[in-house]
């Protein structure tokens, strides 16, 4: 498809303007990863002659040198391959000090683009569901996403929960508490059709882990899986993962 001064729309491009319907903002390290770029040079090239097509938005984030442009879909790109047009309104170049909402999304992103694109034999990316809403009425629940992953011992169906330390510690009891419901009540194979879940919660340090799994500890023992977002990002399947009772850690697959 030709855009506006003969800008053609590569099979690449629509590809990433898909992906960002689900990762909603991207820097440029994230948008390499997705879009399959293996330079830095290339990518920013590509992503400028998007945004000048005005399929994509981009802004700021922070100041003086560490300064990172960040890019979402714009309602025209999101119109040309049929996806919803989300993602932060924020005004073309703006720049940002900080921004909570966007630093959970890139946090969220990383694991996305982890299990979806670094490749690990004998494990296959089955799908990623976003939330926007409660995923029931009655628990008032949005999880971070919903990712299934398939190993030789079957799907495994996680919700994630992405904790940057802005959630009080009540919160999470409260989350604790819906999470059991819904693991008991049937409804979720119902509505996912697996049997069960696991909830991997994942903090911006070990002390906040910490806190939030002793919190979680006396609720349940059950269906929490605890780590760090930088090393689930680095090394999700190793055995970096803890429980809410013990402190040997885990594999993401267990042997059989």
């Amino acid at each position: 498809m030709a855009g506006n001064k003969g800008f053609i729309i590569q099979p690449r491009d629509r590809h990433l303007l898909r992906e960002l319907a689900i990762l909603e903002v991207a820097d440029c390290e994230q948008v390499k990863v997705v879009a399959g770029f293996g330079s830095t040079t290339r990518a920013n090239t590509r992503l400028l002659q998007l945004v000048r097509a005005g399929l994509l938005r981009r802004f700021f984030l922070g100041s003086g040198g560490g300064r990172k442009a960040l890019y979402a879909l714009s309602q025209k790109g999101a119109q040309l391959v049929d996806v919803p047009y989300r993602g932060p309104r924020r005004r073309q170049d703006e720049v940002l000090v900080a921004d909570y909402y966007i630093a959970h999304q890139l946090a969220i992103n990383e694991i996305y683009s982890t299990l979806k694109y670094r490749i690990v034999p004998g494990i296959a990316f089955e799908r990623w569901l976003c939330f926007h809403q409660p995923i029931m009425p009655s628990l008032g629940l949005i999880p971070d996403g919903l990712v299934e992953l398939r190993a030789a011992s079957g799907i495994i169906s996680c919700f994630l929960e992405v904790d940057l330390g802005h959630e009080s510690l009540s919160i999470w009891q409260r989350k604790a508490g819906n999470y059991l419901q819904l693991a008991l009540s049937g409804d979720f194979r119902k509505q996912f059709g697996q049997a069960s879940f696991r909830v991997l919660v994942l903090a911006n340090s070990e002390r906040r882990l910490q806190s939030i799994r002793k919190t979680l500890a006396a609720v349940t023992e059950k269906i929490f899986w605890f780590a760090t977002i930088e090393s689930a990002s680095n090394s999700f399947f190793t055995p970096i993962w803890l429980r809410p009772v013990g402190d040997q850690p885990k594999p993401f697959f267990e042997a059989q």
